[in-house]
Parts: structure tokens; sequence; C-alpha cells
């Protein structure tokens, strides 16, 4: 095995293909992941790890898989034993089972995302104040982007085989066992795209529900501002209304006030007689008014001087 098989990167990898041929056996490896969403909460990460060394003389071929999946590796023994010793002439034969195994569960991977999407696409909106699973649908658009990166990169992964594969076939010697795994590389490489496109459809649809929802609740808040806007608008109707009955009857009240006080005296025999004090009144009521008007202007100034914007543009150390 080539050391960078063994290295740190290749593990942290998200898939890969390596050839290496020489005058007896020629030597490959590959690596898939897959993720499956199997329900909301719970999802399987697939690995097939593969390295493979096809003897030029004997056609004899050690395959050695890690980390494999129990129910691939089942399904890879029993392909092994019902194949046709034919294809042991071909120096790829083992990939098109094992693309086969990677097609398979890249096609319930993204159907597994569709069902979801479609879920989201069915849930009946509730009557009243819209109210989106969020956490749900970004999961669901988590999971999508992760089939659709596997998908490109086996796509790829199968494009780097194929290139291996045809720069190899003049060199061996059974040409037609290695066409037929070469149509069959092909073929895989065209499912896998299509599922990819499959994938991206599905985060399209996905996005616009998310999208939807946004709308959704956004418009409903909207007709609830608006609601809440014709409320206030007839409150402030009715708050006129009052303030122009207060201010009618103010004038009246003032000089009501005014001829109610002491300083004024009637009498039948002596008539209206003012008193010679009356001027207290005015002595005490201008200044206070004044001094009322002042506190109030310079209150206002404050509040004004201390507004938010400006103390955003306060220092650190007096903020501190």
């Amino acid at each position: 095995m080539p050391e960078s098989w063994w290295s740190d990167s290749s593990r942290k990898s998200n898939g890969y293909f390596g050839c290496h041929a020489v005058a007896g056996h020629i030597d490959t490896w590959a690596y898939f992941e897959i993720k499956k969403v199997e329900t909301e909460t719970y999802y399987r990460w697939f690995k097939l790890n593969i390295f493979m060394r096809w003897f030029r003389s004997s056609h004899q071929t050690i395959v050695l898989a890690f980390d494999t999946d129990p129910g691939i590796a089942s399904n890879f023994r029993a392909h092994l034993e019902a194949i046709d010793s034919s294809s042991l002439n071909a120096p790829y034969w083992f990939y098109s089972y094992l693309l086969k195994e990677v097609s398979r569960i890249q096609e319930s991977a993204v159907w597994a995302i569709r069902d979801r999407v479609r879920g989201v696409e069915k849930a009946v909106i509730p009557k009243g104040r819209p109210d989106p699973n969020y956490r749900n649908m970004h999961d669901i658009a988590r999971h999508a982007i992760h089939v659709s990166e596997t998908l490109d990169v086996a796509v790829l992964t199968i494009k780097r085989m194929l290139v291996h594969h045809e720069a190899l076939m003049p060199s061996l010697q059974y040409l037609d066992e290695s066409r037929e795994v070469h149509c069959q590389l092909q073929f895989y490489e065209s499912f896998i795209s299509s599922l990819r496109c499959r994938s991206a459809s599905n985060e399209k649809r996905l996005q616009n529900e998310i999208q939807l929802a946004f709308n959704t609740v956004a418009q409903h808040d909207a007709s609830t501002s608006v609601k809440i806007g014709l409320a206030t608008q007839s409150d402030s109707v009715v708050m006129k209304s009052i303030a122009f009955v207060t201010l009618t009857f103010l004038p009246p009240t003032f000089v009501s006030a005014i001829f109610s006080m002491s300083f004024f005296d009637y009498g039948a025999e002596s008539g209206w007689v003012i008193s010679e004090k009356f001027w207290v009144y005015w002595a005490v009521a201008i200044p206070t008014t004044i001094l009322t008007a002042l506190a109030w202007y310079i209150l206002r100034k404050y509040n004004v001087s201390v507004s938010p914007r400006q103390d955003e543009k306060r220092p650190l150390a007096e903020s501190v």
C-alpha cells in the first residue's frame, strides 16, 4: 500500500482514487463516503474504503475492505460467490460491484432527503400565526448539503477511475473484458451524476420552503402591525376629541376660578369690590409659571444631550 494511504489527510478525506501499476501487479485504492438520513434525529455515515491488488500473470485479485458496513460486506460476498471467472481478466472488475453498492446507497440517501422535503411541502399551515419548525428545516438542509457533497466527490472519483482505466487498457491482454468493465463504470458515473441533479433539486425545493415560511410569518406579522396601527389611529381620534372638549371648557374654568377667589366680593349694597392685595396672586403665579417652563426646558435639553447615539460614542474607559 502507498504511504499516502495511511496518512492523516487520507483518513480525513471525503473521497479519492489512486492507481499504481508495476510489472507484476496493479494496485488501486478508492474511498467513498455516503450520508443517509434514517429518521429526523438519526443518520448514518457509510464508508467504503477499498484497496485492491490485481496480478498480471495469474489474474488473482486481493481485495481489502476497511470499516465496511456489515450489510455491504454481505453484498460483496454474494457478488464474489456468483462472479463469472472471465471477469477476473479485467483489473478493475471489482469496481463495478463497488460502484453498484455506492449507487444503491446514494440513491436511498437522496430519496430519504426527498421524502423529508416532501413532508415539509405537504405540511398544513395552521390558522392564526404560522409557527414553522425552522430547526427541522435547517437540519434537513444540512443533510442535503452533505449528500450533495458526497455525490460530487463520487462523480469526481469515478472520473479519475475512468481516466486511469482508459490509460491502462492498451497494455492489457483481455480487452473485451476491460471494455465491458469500462462501460459499466461509465454507466455508474452517469447514474450518480443524475442523482446529483436530483439532490440539487431537493436543496432548491427546501430553500423555497424555508423562504416561504419566512415570508408567511413576515406577512402575518405585517398584517398584525396594520391592525395595531388602525387601533392606534382610532385611539388618536378619541384623544383628539377629549382634548378638544377639554380646551373648550378650559377658558371658562380659568375665569370661574379667578372670580371664585376671595379677592373678589359682591354685595347687594356695595356691588363689586376687588381686594387691594389682588396683586399677590400675580406675584406668585407669574414667577411659578416661569420656573415651571424653565425646569421643563432644562430637563428636555439634558435628555436630548444624553441620547443613545452619543452614549455609544463614549470611550471604552468612560463606559467601564
